[in-house]
C-alpha cells in the first residue's frame, strides 16, 4: 500500500515536472501580464529577419530601379514586403506550433537523399547570400577608409565574427547589436532623402499607383520581386522564434504566432520605408535635369561602388559618406545573420554539434575566399559582377526551400489542429508559386540573356545550351516531386515532444545511476 502510493506519488511528480517543462505552469502567470509586456518579450526574429530585405544585393537592385524608373516601381517593393510578411510569419508560426525549426523537419520528413541534397541547396544559399553582404561592406570600407575593396571584404570576415562573439552572451543582445545597425542604416537614407528631397506626390503615387510604362520595367519589376525573399530567411525565422520559450498551451502558441505576426510587421515596414528612400534618391540624383554626362552613363549602370561617386558628385562628399555608413551598417548586419543561419541549417539537417566559433569561421571563410579572389583580379566591377551571380543562384534556390515550408505549414500531420485553414492555404500556394515563378523567369531570362550575348564561339554556346536544357529539366522535376509528394511523418504535439524528450533524459539518468552503483561483493 505504501509502495502504491509512493508510486502513485512518483508518477505525479513526473507529470507535473512535464507539465511545467511542456511550458503550462507559467501560462496562467504570462495571461496576467499586459499584452505589451508580452509583445516586448517577442521582439528580436523579425529585425534579424528584415536584414535580408535590405542586405546590398536588394540595394543595388533599389538603385538601378529607381535610376531607370525614377518612383513608378515603388509599388512592387510594397506588394512584395506584403508577400514577404505573408511567408515570414508561416516561417515563424511553424516554429512556434511544432516546436522545430524548418531544417530539423526535413531532416525527420524527406529520404536520405532528398534531405542531403536540401542540406547542401541551403548551404549554398546561405553562401550566395553571404557574398553580396560581403562585397557591400568591402565597398563601404573603401569608401569610407580609402583601403582596397579585397581589404574591405578580409576587414569585413573579421569584424563579422567578433560581433558574433556576442552569441555566447545570449541571442536577445545580438538582436539588440542588428536592431541597432537597422535603425542606424534608416537613418543614413533619411538624411540622404532629407538632401534630395524627392517630390512626395510624386513617391507616394509610384508607392500605390501600379504602372510599367518605361522600357524594361516589368523586367526591374520582376527582378526587384525576385530580390526579396531569400531561402535561408526561411530557416531562419523558424529557428529564432524558438528561443523564447512559448507555452505549449493552444492560448500560449497563438498569442506567440500573433505577436511574432505584428513584429514582423514593424520591422518590414522599416524595410519597406528603407527600401523606398533608397529608390526614391536614386530616382531624384539620376533624373535631375542638371546631370553632368558622366554621371547620366553611371546611372545607367548603377552599382553598389558607382552609387557613391555620383552622390559625391551631385550631392557632395558628406552625402558619400552617410551612404558609405548606410553601406557598411547594412553588409556588417545582414552578415550576422546569414551566418546564424548557416548555424541552423548544419544544426538541423546533420545534427552536428559544432562550436559556434567554428562553425562561423566555416562560413566566413567560404564566403570570403570567392569575394576576395575576385576583388583581387577584377576590382570592384569584378566584385559587382559576382553579386549579380549570387543573385542568380538565390533565385534558383528559392523552391526547395519555400516548397517545403508550405507544405509542412499547410499539413494537419505536421501542425495538427493549428494548420493553417483552407483560405490561408490556397492563398499561400497561390503566392509561393507566384514567387517561385517570377525567380525562374528572372534565372532563365539571365542566363539565355548571358547565352546570346556573351563573347565566347558558337560552338561553346551550344554545348552550354546542351549541358544547360537538361539540367532545367532535372530542377522543374525537382520541384514537381517536392510539390507531390505526400507527407509520412505524422503530427506530435509540442507537449508530447516535450514530455518525450523528458522521458529521455530521466531514463539517461537512471541508467547513468545505475553504472555508477557499486557491484555487490
Amino acid at each position: 500500500m505504501v509502495a502504491t502510493e509512493a508510486g502513485a506519488r512518483a508518477g505525479g511528480k513526473a507529470a507535473d515536472d512535464v507539465e511545467a517543462l511542456a511550458g503550462c505552469g507559467g501560462d496562467a502567470d504570462r495571461r496576467k501580464e499586459p499584452a505589451w509586456k508580452r509583445f516586448l518579450r517577442h521582439i528580436g526574429p523579425g529585425f534579424m529577419v528584415c536584414l535580408a530585405y535590405i542586405d546590398p544585393g536588394n540595394l543595388e537592385t533599389d538603385l538601378q530601379a529607381g535610376a531607370n524608373h525614377k518612383y513608378e516601381l515603388l509599388w512592387v517593393i510594397l506588394i512584395g514586403l506584403i508577400f514577404a510578411l505573408i511567408i515570414q510569419s508561416l516561417s515563424a508560426n511553424l516554429g512556434v506550433v511544432t516546436g522545430r525549426h524548418l531544417a530539423e523537419l526535413c531532416k525527420t520528413e524527406y529520404p536520405v537523399w532528398v534531405k542531403t541534397c536540401l542540406w547542401l541547396l541551403a548551404e549554398l544559399a546561405v553562401i550566395a547570400s553571404d557574398i553580396p553582404e560581403v562585397i557591400g561592406t568591402g565597398f563601404a570600407f573603401n569608401l569610407l577608409f580609402h583601403i582596397p575593396v579585397w581589404s574591405g571584404v578580409l576587414i569585413a570576415g573579421s569584424s563579422t565574427l567578433l560581433l558574433l562573439g556576442l552569441q555566447r552572451y545570449g541571442v536577445r543582445n545580438l538582436e539588440v547589436v542588428v536592431a541597432l545597425l537597422v535603425f542606424t542604416m534608416a537613418a543614413c537614407f533619411f538624411v540622404e532623402m532629407s538632401i534630395v528631397k524627392p517630390p512626395v506626390k510624386e513617391v507616394l503615387h509610384g508607392l500605390f499607383i501600379p504602372g510599367l510604362s518605361g522600357p524594361g520595367a516589368t523586367g526591374d519589376s520582376i527582378a526587384l520581386l525576385g530580390a526579396l525573399v531569400m531561402p535561408h530567411n526561411l530557416f531562419l525565422h523558424s529557428a529564432l522564434v524558438l528561443s523564447r520559450n512559448t507555452p505549449a498551451s493552444a492560448k500560449g502558441m497563438k498569442d506567440a504566432c500573433r505577436f511574432f505576426l505584428f513584429e514582423s510587421g514593424i520591422a518590414l515596414f522599416v524595410a519597406l520605408l528603407v527600401n523606398i528612400a533608397v529608390i526614391s534618391v536614386s530616382g531624384t540624383v539620376c533624373n535631375a535635369t542638371n546631370l553632368s554626362p558622366d554621371d547620366a552613363a553611371k546611372c545607367g549602370d548603377l552599382t553598389l561602388d558607382s552609387s557613391s561617386f555620383l552622390l559625391r558628385n551631385v550631392l557632395g562628399k558628406s552625402s558619400a559618406t552617410v551612404y558609405g555608413i548606410a553601406l557598411l551598417a547594412s553588409g556588417q548586419s545582414s552578415t550576422i545573420t546569414g551566418t546564424y543561419a548557416g548555424q541552423y541549417v548544419m544544426q538541423g539537417f546533420l545534427d552536428i554539434k559544432m562550436k559556434q566559433w567554428l562553425r562561423n569561421l566555416m562560413t566566413r571563410s567560404i564566403a570570403i575566399v570567392p569575394s576576395l579572389i575576385v576583388s583581387i583580379i577584377g576590382g570592384s566591377s569584378g566584385a559587382g559582377r559576382l553579386i549579380i551571380i549570387a543573385s542568380m543562384i538565390l533565385s534558383f534556390e528559392l523552391p526547395f526551400a519555400l516548397i517545403p515550408l508550405l507544405k509542412f505549414s499547410s499539413s494537419s500531420n505536421k501542425m495538427g489542429e493549428n494548420k493553417n485553414s483552407i483560405y490561408i492555404v490556397g492563398f499561400s500556394w497561390v503566392l509561393g508559386f507566384i514567387i517561385i515563378g517570377i525567380n525562374i523567369y528572372f534565372l532563365s531570362t539571365k542566363l539565355v540573356g548571358w547565352i546570346l550575348h556573351n563573347a565566347l564561339p558558337t560552338y561553346a554556346n551550344v554545348l552550354i545550351g546542351i549541358v544547360l536544357f537538361p539540367l532545367m529539366l532535372l530542377y522543374v522535376a525537382a520541384v514537381i516531386y517536392l510539390t507531390l509528394r505526400k507527407d509520412t511523418v505524422k503530427f506530435v504535439s509540442r507537449r508530447e515532444l516535450q514530455a518525450g524528450d523528458t522521458e529521455k533524459g530521466q531514463v539517461a539518468d537512471d541508467v547513468g545511476n545505475e553504472d555508477s552503483k557499486e557491484p555487490p561483493v
